[in-house]
């Protein structure tokens, strides 16, 4: 391993340096390819993975718990509602304790801060399985689908069409670390945050990617080598549904929009995906989208994750 990764913390993209990031992406190419051929490979036989979960999960979950087993190891799923955390148990007191018992812990929550807070009082690495900032491991998958793709990343033109959402957020981190640019294209009310912006933009400037915020979706696809798009109501906004619909309406990714974009362009979409809403059935099962491959690819860039830190 090139760099040494051991008790390390995924909390945010932001976080690793481009090497680490390239020892994800790299040791996930490796183990997919170990996947495929049949090879066995278990470094975390006898290993314990926690996974709390506040937030409803398909392939967060289902790709940890695969991911630690094909690793030789167990993944322990731990409903939120059922630990002390419930009854007024600190989240500090839970991370000690968890410590004692487990070798790694993956937490899909709703507060970022709390996932900061918990890895402040583990002894043990913290992986950010999502939170209503931040998605980092969706968004290392997708580097990874689209190297494995394009064959390379950098000098790539990725654009986000929807909410300024924690997936924005993660895209930019990402597409800053690997020099690929990313256009976030959203209402003027729905903008990503600013500090991530700054910070993204920071980190944009070493690697020599562009980090754009617009509002005009025709304009904002011209060129793009990907197309990615996000449910316009993230969990916990279910309330604003109708509302967001309206709003959001100009930014559906269809067949017209699609058509602006290169002719190679490849459309990308994290899942859950609302056909008819954010992205219509004729796009979403086009020749050229790879959100399939995006959820698989959770799986290998998640045991590279694992492999790893633990």
């Amino acid at each position: 391993m090139a760099v040494q990764m051991k008790g390390k913390d995924i909390l945010s993209i932001h976080d690793l340096s481009r090497e680490e990031v390239r020892q994800i992406l790299d040791t996930a190419r490796v183990l997919k390819i170990k996947k495929l051929t049949g090879e066995v490979f278990q470094p975390l036989k006898g290993k314990t993975l926690g996974m709390i979960f506040q937030k409803a999960s398909t392939r967060t979950r289902i790709s940890f718990e695969v991911a630690m087993w094909q690793l030789g190891g167990y993944a322990l799923y731990l409903n939120a509602a059922d630990l002390q955390l419930r009854r007024g148990e600190t989240i500090a007191d839970t991370a000690r304790v968890l410590s004692r018992y487990l070798d790694a812990l993956m937490i899909r929550t709703y507060a970022h801060q709390d996932v900061v807070e918990l890895a402040a009082y583990s002894d043990i690495p913290v992986i950010n399985g999502l939170t209503d900032l931040l998605h980092p491991c969706q968004a290392l998958s997708d580097l990874f689908t689209i190297e494995e793709k394009k064959g390379t990343l950098a000098g790539l033109k990725l654009v986000y069409v929807g909410d300024g959402n924690n997936m924005a957020h993660s895209l930019m981190y990402a597409g800053a670390k690997v020099g690929m640019h990313v256009t976030v294209c959203c209402p003027p009310n729905y903008m990503p945050d600013a500090e991530v912006t700054r910070l993204a933009r920071e980190d944009a400037a070493a690697s020599g990617a562009v980090i754009d915020i617009v509002h005009d979706p025709v304009s904002a696809v011209k060129d793009a080598d990907i197309i990615y798009t996000d449910v316009w109501a993230s969990m916990g906004q279910e309330e604003e549904h109708a509302k967001r619909v309206k709003i959001f309406a100009p930014y559906q990714v269809n067949r017209d929009l699609v058509e602006k974009a290169k002719p190679d362009v490849m459309i990308m979409h994290c899942l859950p995906a609302h056909r008819g809403e954010e992205i219509t059935d004729e796009v979403l099962d086009d020749r050229r989208s790879i959100v399939f491959d995006q959820a698989e690819n959770r799986l290998h860039v998640q045991k590279a994750i694992l492999a790893l830190i633990i």
